[in-house]
């Protein structure tokens, strides 16, 4: 194994994303994401802490660690939402165009090409799920303000247009006999997806995924897989938080784990499964849990930030091909 895959804690911080050897499966050779050396404080705590990340264009890419190691903090940076004191961030849309996207608002970001849902659902839910969908598809219309008071042939074209791609993308992750229910009815699970659906709408290079199993049954984690692997198909380079290993090991091409704030092992998913550093990590988690550690700061991790969305859930238990056993 190479010593910059899966590496333990005492030896050198690993580079996620060397490119050595032949590229994953589903994945090409260049990198959509390059994030290097990231550090993001509040006040006296550090919530990420020389954190590098790389990704291949059309990979999946899983990012685990136990809770409050930094995984919905480096969401926040890759999408504007949080600006690292130190750090870099490359994004590269396509092969002939790449931003710095550090310092930039995440709407601009979104306009990039990056799209991400949330550990919390943020649907509209007076809104259908139609209308939910044309929200995110509207981010490419050009049409402008103008166009929209007088109606012009334009705004008509991009409207005709943005309704049919909405329909499309509802019936992509499972939705299409759902188009005029209100977001609100809709089952736990579906709203999962619906918010998915309207991250595509915006015709992402990129899309982050922050826990989409959370509150779903098992039958649905299985939809949800293939609905991944089946956006990872047509381009679309996946970013994954998950707490369900489960997922994790049977979609992801690679994981980046994380621990209080640090990259502490990086590979294949069997290869992470195995490795030493990760299992402690994990196991240790428990034990803090079990003995009711937690306290009103946290550690080094989300809980950090004033506004950042919590990393609440139930630290999973790293079995080989197992279930995490997280609570619902």
């Amino acid at each position: 194994m190479s010593k910059h895959r899966a590496s333990g804690p005492k030896g050198a911080t690993p580079v996620p994303g060397e490119l050595a050897g032949s590229p994953q499966p589903g994945g090409g050779t260049d990198l959509v994401v390059d994030a290097r050396e990231l550090t993001l404080r509040f006040g006296g705590v550090t919530s990420l802490n020389g954190v590098s990340l790389r990704q291949r264009r059309g990979e999946i890419l899983a990012v685990i660690g136990p809770n409050g190691a930094g995984k919905t903090s480096l969401f926040n940076c890759l999408t504007g939402a949080y600006k690292p004191q130190e750090g870099s961030v490359m994004f590269t849309p396509t092969p002939q165009r790449s931003y710095s996207i550090v310092g930039k608002t995440p709407h601009s970001i979104t306009k990039l090409g990056v799209a991400r849902t949330f550990q919390n659902i943020r649907l509209f839910p007076a809104l259908s799920a139609l209308e939910n969908v044309q929200i995110g598809v509207e981010m490419r219309q050009r049409y402008g303000s103008l166009g929209a008071v007088f109606g012009t042939p334009r705004m008509r074209r991009e409207e005709r247009s943005g309704v049919q791609k909405s329909l499309e993308l509802l019936d992509l992750v499972g939705l299409g006999h759902r188009v005029h229910e209100l977001s609100a009815s809709l089952p736990y699970g579906e709203q999962r997806r619906l918010e998915i659906a309207r991250a595509l709408g915006t015709s992402p290079k990129l899309l982050l995924l922050d826990e989409p199993a959370a509150g779903t049954n098992p039958s649905e984690k299985l939809e949800l897989a293939e609905l991944i692997r089946t956006i990872a198909r047509t381009g679309i380079s996946v970013l994954l938080i998950e707490h369900d290993m489960r997922l994790v090991m049977s979609v992801a091409a690679n994981v980046t784990v994380l621990n209080f704030g640090q990259v502490i092992a990086y590979g294949t998913p069997a290869e992470v499964q195995r490795n030493p550093a990760v299992v402690e990590a994990y196991l240790g988690a428990q034990e803090d849990e079990s003995a009711g550690e937690a306290g009103p700061t946290g550690r080094a991790g989300e809980a950090g930030g004033p506004s950042d969305v919590p990393d609440d859930a139930p630290t999973e238990r790293l079995t080989r091909g197992g279930s995490t056993g997280r609570k619902q």
